[in-house]
């Protein structure tokens, strides 16, 4: 069994992976260019909440197992799970996959296999094949005779797990992993078969690049569909809770619940590389991401109406972040929400996020302040429900008596 591992990004699927690696036996090496987030590590802490992690890590770390720097070290198999973000044209950036393969390529070496887990458009993993082999011309992913000796292995296995879930999902789910030839999907495979329960679904990588993405659009497409109800329902006077609850009792039926958009680092981001990769192609991808990008704005509308009826308006929002019971504000329509309502000036903001002990730079205004969830409830005018937290599905209702509630979740009905 190969025993060294780095891994490069220590984000929310990086750091999950390098200690869950550490525990299983395997002497792991983590890089992230992040100073303080590998401080906090290396003393057994965590700079991101997801259940149990910190246990995990503070285990590992006193294990010795688990050491990680700002800078990649030597090792058998190298763990891409770097961010791939989206531009402003929405086309992909895949500078951090970039940056992260160019730091890893001096220490390559034949025999050692690169993993990609991030979620990328097709064609990623033969890139980085691309960038080791123009950087190092001594290494190769031939199978001939006179360079067997030379070669590396290169496979994509794109991470699949919810926040919240992660530890257990990273062992227990599936995985699709896909080489850039046959010898690097089996090396992959034997890899992940030392700590993943779940099936190992071989394929090749640009097939497991174009399987992630297909999850997330479909994803997409269908709450978009649940969205664009939403939007039909205000316009009849219909309550769209209700409907789609009605509706799901067909048997053939499974309608997703709306909300004020879609965010996270995956579904409101992956779409775009399939648009991006074929626009003729992705008509109704493209479509669906329109509606779900058009939601907040819609949100922040109602809002606005709603406000104008006050002189001073205090809106009450609950939520920033892209999903329940968790701290990731990533891509989040909540966030969105919350930044037009203080551009447009509609109100003072008072914002209840329990799952986080400090706004985030662009709400950090005099007019946004951050509080209890009763204490914003009581002192507003508005209620506007962003996020389906737990803690909040236990509002007092007495506590809504005579505020306007516009309740994106349908918690609160």
């Amino acid at each position: 069994m190969a025993k060294k591992v780095c891994v490069i990004g220590l984000g929310y699927i990086g750091l999950p992976t390098a200690s869950l690696l550490a525990i299983k036996g395997f002497q792991v090496h983590g890089a992230d260019v992040n100073r303080h987030a590998v401080d906090l590590i290396n003393q057994g802490e965590v700079h991101i909440y997801e259940p149990d992690l910190d246990i995990m890590v503070k285990a590992a770390v006193q294990s010795g197992q688990l050491h990680v720097s700002c800078e990649p070290v030597e090792a058998d198999i190298f763990v891409l799970a770097v961010p791939t973000p989206f531009q402003d044209d929405q086309r992909p950036d895949l500078s951090y996959v970039h940056q992260a393969t160019m730091s890893i390529a001096p220490l390559v070496k034949p025999g050692n296999l690169i993993i990609l887990e991030s979620t990328s458009p097709v064609g990623t993993t033969e890139k980085i094949t691309r960038w080791i082999v123009e950087s190092r011309p001594e290494l190769n992913v031939s199978e001939s005779l006179h360079s067997i000796c030379s070669r590396i292995y290169v496979a994509h296995c794109p991470e699949r797990v919810m926040p919240g879930q992660i530890l257990r999902e990273l062992v227990e789910n599936d995985r699709i992993i896909g080489g850039i030839d046959r010898p690097s999907t089996e090396k992959a495979v034997e890899f992940y078969r030392q700590f993943v329960s779940g099936n190992l679904l071989e394929t090749n990588a640009r097939t497991a690049e174009m399987a992630k993405l297909t999850e997330n659009s479909f994803r997409d497409v269908n709450i978009a569909f649940a969205n664009e109800l939403s939007l039909i329902c205000d316009h009849l006077d219909i309550n769209v809770w209700e409907l789609i609850r009605l509706a799901n009792h067909h048997p053939r039926v499974h309608i997703l619940q709306p909300g004020p958009g879609v965010g996270g680092h995956c579904i409101a981001v992956d779409p775009w590389f399939l648009v991006d990769a074929a626009p003729e192609q992705t008509k109704l991808i493209h479509t669906a991401r329109a509606v779900n990008d058009y939601k907040p704005g819609y949100v922040v509308e109602r809002v606005a109406e709603k406000a104008a009826r006050f002189k001073e308006p205090i809106i009450a929002c609950l939520g920033l972040t892209f999903k329940a019971n968790i701290d990731d504000l990533r891509e989040s329509p909540s966030v969105k929400i919350v930044e037009h309502l203080t551009r447009r000036q509609v109100g003072k903001l008072n914002i209840a996020e329990p799952h986080i002990q400090e706004l985030p730079g662009t709400l950090q205004l005099e007019h946004v302040s951050l509080m209890p969830t009763d204490e914003a409830i009581k002192k507003s005018d508005i209620v506007l429900l962003l996020v389906n937290h737990d803690v909040f599905h236990a509002i007092d209702r007495n506590l809504l008596k005579e505020k306007i509630v516009i309740d994106t979740r349908g918690i609160l009905n």
